[in-house]
């Protein structure tokens, strides 16, 4: 099903984000996550590219078994790194033809972290949203920043290359994960006076372990707020404490979120299921 339709129903989504491993064994396990939480009924799941693009094969053959044998709705990324336009074009028919309705166009992160355009490639996300939509009758959906990306130096100048990926064809975007909500109601407002209107799909991480989420921060320019900072560090001795103190700053987030309306979540798994299944289950709970 194409993300339009499950947008058109009104009702915040629930979505979980996975990567394809590096060996059997680890496939064996996500596969094991993802049952875990197909109860939870997500509106769809996402399936990542390595860096420099260098997972694509097993993106598209976990996306078409996620698709095709589990029986949820999915959507594979697919980025500029290292790729031609005639390679992309291959592996949109490739996802095409597994059944996989939905894409996530991104720049993507370049292996060493220097961007360079591949010769016969694309530059920008736009632009491949716009060969995307020439290819294939594809949902598009692009990523945003709510504290701005972290190699662009001024926040209306990102804004105005996210517009440029909405007016290519885009409909729909997913944001980095962030810890300040009010930062996602502020980039929100922002889209709002740029002419933005798809829907804005708020990306979540929960904390589960201090050393981890200090290393993901650093590399994507999120900050984490220092009250709840300066929590996990007396708590980092304790793995058990800083997995709870976690969840419940998630939860409490993705319920300030929902009350205010949000298109919505999109859980960045790590390919583990229990703080995203007991976050999910809490919101329920709360909600009834």
């Amino acid at each position: 099903m194409r993300l339009d339709q499950v947008f058109a129903s009104g009702k915040p989504t629930i979505s979980f984000e996975f990567f394809p491993p590096k060996t059997e064994e680890g496939f064996s396990s996500l596969y094991q996550t993802i049952e875990e939480l197909k109860p939870l009924n997500p509106s769809y799941v996402s399936v990542t590219y390595g860096a420099g693009g260098s997972t694509r094969t097993r993106t598209v053959e976990l996306a078409g078994r996620i698709q095709n044998q589990i029986g949820i709705n999915t959507v594979a990324h697919l980025t500029c790194v290292g790729h031609t336009a005639d390679e992309i074009g291959q592996i949109l028919d490739q996802l095409w033809d597994q059944g996989i309705r939905n894409i996530l166009a991104l720049r993507g992160d370049p292996q060493g972290g220097v961007w360079t355009k591949t010769d016969g490639g694309f530059d920008h996300a736009d632009e491949l949203v716009r060969y995307v939509r020439s290819r294939h009758d594809f949902f598009i959906a692009v990523a945003g920043f709510p504290e701005g990306h972290p190699q662009c130096l001024n926040r209306i100048r990102d804004l105005e290359h996210l517009k440029g990926k909405i007016d290519a064809g885009a409909g729909a975007i997913v944001t980095q994960l962030f810890f300040d909500n009010n930062d996602f109601h502020r980039f929100r407002d922002d889209c709002q006076r740029m002419g933005i209107t798809v829907p804005i799909v708020a990306g979540i991480m929960p904390i589960t372990n201090v050393a981890q989420i200090k290393r993901f921060v650093t590399m994507c320019g999120a900050k984490i707020p220092m009250p709840l900072l300066r929590k996990l560090e007396k708590l980092e001795s304790d793995p058990q404490a800083v997995y709870e103190a976690g969840v419940d700053y998630a939860t409490n987030q993705c319920q300030d979120l929902l009350f205010h309306d949000v298109s919505g979540l999109h859980f960045y798994t790590l390919n583990k299921s229990k703080a995203t299944t007991q976050i999910v289950q809490r919101l329920k709970r709360r909600t009834v």
